[in-house]
């Protein structure tokens, strides 16, 4: 008992710090792909860890008070944090056994739900706009990737995520796991707030959306807990449905798994730099295509493909 409640707490401290450490990398690392395909030099890829570094030593100003107003960076940042926990990386989630795919799904929307909240109680009518709009991509993605997964499920007969990526392993790709992964993939774009998708932010339209009366600190966590929701659910894409090669050998695995981690936000940057942001109808007829093609996806999944 004592060996496993060590090892468990070694792997949960090992995806923690790597859901931390790596994302920010990631993030710079985007940039400077659409600062080159912009034809600029661009911000050193560790910029990123400047940046937070420099927003944690800066005054907390808050647009208003209280307790909970105070709490929600820190809990934001917190329940990515325990998502990185529930998600393998590379090997088994260290925290398999507290939850399933319907509790992943739950805490990868808490810290939307509690972004939302910050923008509701900053008082700011920009800030109240962009949850609301947060709100319309939260209740329009999450059936998508919900479905998606289910597809996994439903293939494997398993609600767990590490007997999902097990089944795929032993079992080979299928019609039905591809394109759930693309719609998958589609819906991430939206997740993370990215072009064409970053509708919630709009800084051209309402200067930053939830985050607006954000700054110092309480800034740096909320762009820390993005980023790394960013990396998370990415490798939860890659464990799910791309999880090949496995050698079974811990270290290798996990190279091999940040590294396609890594090809699949550099996808994300493009799409990113290329397009446009969407209207928010057109951004609502995108994910009803998204959604009838993850539908379709279980439709295979049901006939055994």
């Amino acid at each position: 008992m004592t060996v496993w409640l060590m090892k468990t707490f070694l792997l949960s401290v090992l995806n923690v710090a790597a859901a931390l450490l790596l994302s920010p990398l990631c993030e710079g690392v985007m940039r400077k792909l659409r600062a080159a395909i912009h034809s600029r030099v661009g911000p050193p890829v560790i910029q990123p860890y400047w940046d937070i570094l420099k927003l944690l030593g800066k005054e907390d100003l808050r647009s208003t008070g209280g307790a909970v107003y105070a709490a929600l960076p820190a809990l934001t940042l917190g329940s990515v944090l325990f998502l990185a926990t529930l998600v393998p990386m590379g090997s088994d989630a260290p925290l398999a056994f507290a939850g399933d795919l319907i509790v992943v799904l739950y805490v990868a929307a808490m810290s939307s739900v509690l972004l939302m909240l910050a923008g509701f109680a900053s008082a700011s009518p920009y800030a109240s706009i962009g949850s609301s709009r947060e709100m319309m991509m939260l209740l329009s993605v999450e059936p998508i990737m919900a479905i998606a997964l289910a597809v996994g499920a439903f293939k494997a007969g398993t609600l767990t995520l590490g007997g999902i990526a097990s089944w795929q392993v032993q079992n080979g790709p299928s019609i039905s796991l591809a394109i759930g992964g693309v719609a998958f993939f589609l819906a991430l774009q939206a997740v993370v707030g990215k072009l064409p998708f970053d509708i919630a932010e709009a800084d051209q339209e309402i200067m930053g959306g939830p985050l607006v009366e954000q700054s110092g600190p309480r800034l740096a966590l909320f762009r820390w807990s993005i980023w790394t929701k960013q990396l998370v659910l990415t490798f939860l894409l890659v464990e799910v449905f791309f999880p090949w090669p496995h050698s079974g050998i811990y270290l290798i695995d996990l190279i091999a798994t940040i590294a396609k981690v890594l090809v699949l936000l550099i996808l994300v940057a493009v799409v990113d730099v290329v397009n446009p942001r969407l209207r928010v109808d057109q951004a609502m007829g995108y994910f009803m295509r998204v959604a009838v093609s993850s539908l379709a996806a279980l439709a295979f999944a049901v006939i055994g493909r």
